[in-house]
C-alpha cells in the first residue's frame, strides 16, 4: 500500500492511494491513476511494490517514462521519496505507508534508455509525508472496496454505454436483475487482481445499490434504529440514532453518484432538480421526507437529508411508553378529536410533530370524510375515506406551481368533514382559520413555534402573509373562534420529543388571546447517562369544552384533570 501524488502542468494536485501492491498509470478508465494527453498510452506505465520498496516499469509507450528527467529503459527502482517520475506534462511522486527503501540499504543499480531531451523541466514537487500511524485493517478493507466499487462503477457504465441499454423501457425487478448480471460479469473479469480482503459478493451489492438504487443509503435506509439521514457531501454522511448524530462509515464514490440518487428519488414524483432549480423536496416510497440541494447553492457538493418513517405506524400506546405523553393526556386528546375539536401541534424542527399529527389523525372516526393537504405527502392515515392532496412545483418554464393554500381553497368545495394539513408555513393560515370558523370543525394542522405563547404571533404573521389587510384585533378574534388545543411538543437535548403544553384557547379579553394549560411536563435534570428527567403535571384546570360536553350528556372523565 502507497500513495500516488500528482502535479499537472496547470499545478493542481492530486492524491491516489494505491491499496495492493501494483497499480497502473494512464488514459484509459482501468488504470487506478486516469491521466490525459496526447503522449500518454492507454497502459502507460506500472508501479509496483516489493520488499526492496516501489518499483516504475514503462509498458512499452512511445513517449516514454522517466525519473528525475532521465528516460528510464524498462524498469527503475527502488524509488526514492525525493526521486520525480515524469508522464507527459504529468510529474509524480511516491510516498510510504510503511518503512521508506532509501532507509533499507544502497539502491540496486537502474537500467537507463539513452539521455533525451527533456520537453518539459520538473518544477517544484509537493513532499510526500510518510504515515506516522498503520491504520486498522477495518480502515484498510473499506479503502480497498470503495477503490475497487469506483472501478466496477466506471466498467459499468462503459459497459451500459457500448451496448446502448434503453432502460426505459424496463421494470424496476428486471434491470436490477440486469444490471446484477453485468456487475457480476465485471467482477469476474477482475478476478485475478482482485484482492482477498474485498468480498465479491459485498462489493457486487454495493455497485448495485448505486447503480439502480441510492447507493449506501440503501443499508442506512433499511437500518430501523437510524431516524434521520444527513449527506454533507459524497464522503461525509451522518445519521441520527436515538437522537444523537454519528458519522456514518458509508460513503458515495462520487458527487455525481449523490447526484443521480436524487434524480432517482424525484423523477418518480414529476420534481426536477438542476442548477435552474437546485432545490426540491420530495419522499421516498415509505414516507420519507427527503430535502435536497445541489450546487451552486450547495458549495461542498450535492446535499441529501432524509427524514425516516418508521416502518411500523406509531399508536398513542408507544407515545406512553417512549414518556412523550400519559395516559390522561392521550385520553383528552382522543376526546377533543372524536368531539371535534380544532387543534394545533406546534414545535420545532424534528420534534415530532407530523408523527404526532399522524396519532391524532388516527383517533377521527371511520365514518367521516379526511381531506389531507401536504407540500410532499407524509401522512399515512388508516381511514377508508381519504382524500389525499399534494402541493406541485413549477415546471421547466417556472409556470404551473400549485401551492398548499390553493389546495386549502379547493378542498372547502370537496365536502370535507375534516381538514388535515401537514403544516402551516404562510397564507393558507388564513383559509384554514376561515374553514375552521365556517363550519369544518375538527381540523388539524402543525406549526414551527417554540410555546403555545408563541403559536399565536406565528399564527398572526402567517395571516399578514396571506396579503390581506386585516386590524390584528380581528386576526386576534379569528384565532380565538378557530383554535380551541394548541398542543406543544418539544425535542430535548438528549434526543427525547416529549409534549411539554397541552393548553386551551379560552378567547379574547383586551385584545390578548387567554389561554389556560391543561397539562405541562415538569423537567427536574438529567440522570447519570444525560437523559432528561421529569413528571407530567394536569394543572387541576379543566377544558371548557368538558363542561360543554357534560352539559350535552356526553360522558367524559373528570378525573383526568385532578
Amino acid at each position: 500500500m502507497f500513495d500516488i501524488v500528482l502535479k499537472s502542468e496547470s499545478g493542481e494536485v492530486q492524491k491516489v492511494r494505491c491499496l495492493t501492491s501494483q497499480c497502473t498509470i494512464g488514459k484509459a478508465r482501468d488504470n487506478l491513476v486516469q491521466i490525459k494527453g496526447w503522449s500518454i498510452g492507454g497502459v502507460h506505465a506500472e508501479l509496483r511494490q516489493t520488499a526492496d520498496g516501489i518499483y516504475v516499469r514503462d509498458l512499452g509507450s512511445s513517449a516514454g517514462t522517466m525519473v528525475n528527467d532521465e528516460f528510464i529503459e524498462e524498469e527503475y527502482g527502488p524509488l526514492r521519496s525525493s526521486d520525480v517520475i515524469g508522464i507527459g506534462h504529468y510529474r509524480i511522486k511516491v510516498g510510504w505507508l510503511e518503512e521508506s527503501a532509501e532507509d533499507k540499504g544502497e539502491r540496486a543499480p537502474a537500467k537507463k534508455k539513452k539521455k533525451r531531451e527533456a520537453t518539459q523541466s520538473v518544477k517544484t514537487m509537493i513532499g510526500v509525508r510518510p504515515h506516522s500511524s498503520v491504520k486498522s485493517d477495518t480502515t484498510v478493507i473499506r479503502e480497498a472496496r470503495f477503490l475497487w466499487r469506483n472501478r466496477v462503477h466506471s466498467e459499468l457504465l462503459r459497459m451500459m454505454d457500448l451496448r446502448r441499454i434503453d432502460v426505459g423501457n424496463m421494470d424496476e425487478d428486471e434491470l436490477r436483475d440486469y444490471v446484477r448480471k453485468m456487475i457480476d460479469e465485471i467482477i469476474d473479469g477482475m478476478a485475478d487482481t482482485l484482492p482477498e480482503n474485498v468480498g465479491k459478493e459485498r462489493l457486487s451489492k454495493e455497485v448495485l445499490d448505486e447503480a439502480v438504487g441510492l447507493g449506501p443509503l440503501e443499508d442506512l435506509l433499511a437500518d430501523e434504529a437510524v431516524t434521520e439521514i444527513m449527506v454533507n457531501k459524497f464522503d461525509d454522511i451522518y445519521v441520527e440514532r436515538a437522537g444523537r448524530l454519528f458519522k456514518s462509515d458509508v460513503t458515495f464514490s462520487s458527487d455525481d453518484a449523490v447526484l443521480s440518487a436524487i434524480e432517482r428519488i424525484v423523477s418518480p414524483l414529476g420534481r426536477r432538480i438542476d442548477e435552474s432549480s437546485p432545490m426540491v423536496d420530495a419522499r421516498l416510497k415509505d414516507g420519507s421526507r427527503v430535502n435536497a440541494i445541489i450546487p451552486p447553492l450547495a458549495l461542498k457538493g450535492p446535499c441529501i437529508t432524509i427524514r425516516k418513517f418508521a416502518k411500523k405506524k406509531l399508536t398513542a400506546e408507544d407515545l406512553i411508553n417512549f414518556g412523550s405523553v400519559n395516559e390522561n393526556m392521550v385520553a383528552l386528546l382522543r376526546v377533543a378529536v372524536e368531539q371535534r375539536k380544532n387543534i394545533i401541534i406546534s414545535g420545532g424542527t424534528g420534534s415530532g410533530k407530523t408523527t404526532l399529527l399522524n396519532i391524532l389523525s388516527g383517533f377521527i372516526p371511520d365514518s367521516e370524510r379526511i381531506i389531507t393537504v401536504e407540500d410532499a405527502a407524509e401522512l399515512k392515515l388508516v381511514q377508508p375515506h381519504l382524500v389525499s392532496l399534494e402541493a406541485r412545483p413549477p415546471n421547466l418554464e417556472g409556470k404551473g406551481a400549485i401551492p398548499i393554500r390553493e389546495l386549502v381553497k379547493n378542498c372547502l368545495r370537496m365536502r370535507p368533514d375534516r381538514i388535515v394539513v401537514g403544516e402551516c408555513r404562510g397564507g393558507e393560515a388564513l383559509d384554514m382559520l376561515q374553514a375552521m370558523n365556517t363550519g369544518h370543525d375538527g381540523s388539524l394542522t402543525t406549526v414551527h413555534a417554540n410555546t403555545p405563547r408563541d403559536v399565536i404571533s406565528r399564527l398572526e404573521v402567517m395571516v399578514m402573509m396571506a396579503g390581506m389587510d386585516l386590524p390584528v384585533t380581528a386576526i386576534r378574534e379569528q384565532v380565538a373562534s378557530a383554535v380551541d388545543l394548541i398542543v406543544q411538543q418539544t425535542r430535548f437535548s438528549d434526543g427525547s420529543r416529549i409534549v411539554n403544553y397541552i393548553t386551551e384557547v379560552t378567547g379574547v379579553e383586551n385584545g390578548v388571546v387567554q389561554m389556560q394549560d391543561i397539562f405541562r411536563y415538569q423537567q427536574e435534570g438529567f440522570d447519570a447517562n444525560g437523559k432528561i428527567q421529569g413528571h407530567f403535571v394536569a394543572t387541576g384546570r379543566v377544558p371548557e369544552f368538558y363542561e360543554d360536553l357534560r352539559a350535552r350528556g356526553v360522558p367524559v372523565d373528570f378525573g383526568i384533570f385532578d
